[in-house]
């Protein structure tokens, strides 16, 4: 019987540990390419978080802003900076931090709401 308790505890210390060393291993094998407006310390939680905030806010896919790899053009080369729009998003990133530190709190929202390029003026309306 003591036998049979100490395989169990032993395998379950050993799951235990091995599923205790998955996250922060996986966590720490991703590394960031190419940030030149996000800290270089940014976890992929927070620039997939950013990445999506993107993508609602625009309307837009990763290809947007990113190219494919040369390798496998399937699969995004995201550290490139080839694709100019990936430079305009820079650009507009460290604006809207400039607003909301001196005036008030902005997103990506607040000028494109879900388009790519923001309105310049109204949408006309029907008057009828």
């Amino acid at each position: 019987m003591k036998s049979k308790q100490g395989l169990i505890l032993a395998a379950a210390m050993v799951t235990a540990v091995t599923l205790c060393s998955l996250s922060p291993t996986q966590q720490s094998e991703w590394k960031a390419k190419n940030l030149k407006v996000m800290s270089k310390r940014s976890t992929k939680a927070e620039v997939d978080s950013v990445m999506k905030q993107f993508n609602m806010a625009l309307g837009v896919r990763c290809n947007f802003c990113h190219t494919p790899s040369k390798d496998d053009p399937k699969k995004m080369d995201f550290a490139s900076d080839e694709n100019r729009h990936k430079e305009i998003a820079r650009d507009m990133m460290k604006m809207t931090a400039k607003i909301k530190k001196k005036y008030l709190e902005v997103t990506c929202y607040t000028c494109h709401n879900g388009k790519k390029e923001p309105l310049l003026a109204p949408e006309a309306r029907d008057p009828h």
